[in-house]
């Protein structure tokens, strides 16, 4: 594991039926994330579609195909030509018949290294209507930054999901996310906790944008393994997309959580939860 990464942390509020217009804002914003000096970028959850609940299955069946496809070859490209890690956020991925939520990575040769379906979908927007559920706690094994754990939006607010993580050796979670204003508390709350009680980084990147209750706030954050939060993207109201770069120390966070924290993982007693 390298001691220290620049992260690229991509947050817009991605137009509702428009898959065309969203991959092209897509495209520059890892370029900016890149020319920023980004290491490791992370986009947020359906920005390919857009997130809208009221019609949720429409765009998302406008959106969706095969990975790999068209779409995975810009982005596959895009990793390719600036040479970063892209945890490209999720798309709608058509497979065996059936929609899936899917978060794709592709490291700096643009090869497509990992995929994760988000397996908790979340019923107050429907999502069970339209996607199918995944089946696996993915992790990812990577020289840089070591075992990655991967997470969508609602799957990373289930402390028993972090704790499979954190079973599998993941000590750097990337969550992107879709996450509306009512539940921002929530967003306060369960990814700090989660990231303290399992001594992991977690990178958490939203969507921001739109109107009331459905509207999702930014915060795009990366949480230490402590809990702290040590970078952060506006929130959605103070205007436009946001590209938010940070440099941390992984092996260091990670170090002091083993150091200071190890009791809380090490001394879990699975056995009578």
């Amino acid at each position: 594991m390298q001691d220290r990464v620049t992260v690229g942390l991509v947050q817009w509020h991605a137009v509702p039926g428009d898959p065309g217009i969203n991959l092209e804002r897509a495209i520059e914003l890892v370029a900016e994330a890149a020319d920023l000096g980004a290491e490791l970028v992370v986009l947020p959850e359906l920005w390919a579609s857009g997130y809208d609940a009221s019609r949720l299955g429409e765009i998302v069946a406008e959106a969706a195909e095969p990975v790999p496809g068209p779409r995975s070859e810009r982005l596959a490209e895009a990793s390719r030509t600036h040479g970063i890690w892209l945890f490209a956020g999720t798309v709608p991925e058509l497979a065996d018949g059936v929609t899936y939520n899917t978060a794709v990575v592709y490291d700096p040769a643009g090869e497509i290294v990992a995929q994760h379906r988000k397996a908790h979908l979340y019923r107050a927007t429907a999502e069970d209507a339209v996607f199918t559920a995944g089946s696996e706690a993915t992790v990812l094994d990577t020289e840089p930054f070591g075992t990655v754990g991967m997470a969508i939006c609602f799957d990373g607010d289930h402390p028993g999901y972090a704790r499979a993580l954190r079973d599998r050796g993941a000590r750097l979670v990337v969550m992107p996310a879709a996450y509306e204003a009512g539940a921002e508390s929530w967003w306060e709350l369960l990814h700090p906790a989660n990231a303290l009680a399992n001594g992991q980084w977690w990178i958490t990147v939203n969507q921001a944008g739109g109107e009331g209750e459905a509207a999702m706030f930014g915060r795009s954050r990366v949480i230490a393994p402590d809990g702290a939060v040590v970078c952060e993207a506006p929130r959605h109201d103070a205007g436009g997309p946001a590209v938010v770069t940070c440099t941390i120390d992984l092996a260091a966070g990670i170090a002091d959580a083993d150091l200071h924290g190890g009791v809380i993982w090490t001394d879990a007693r699975p056995e009578i939860y």
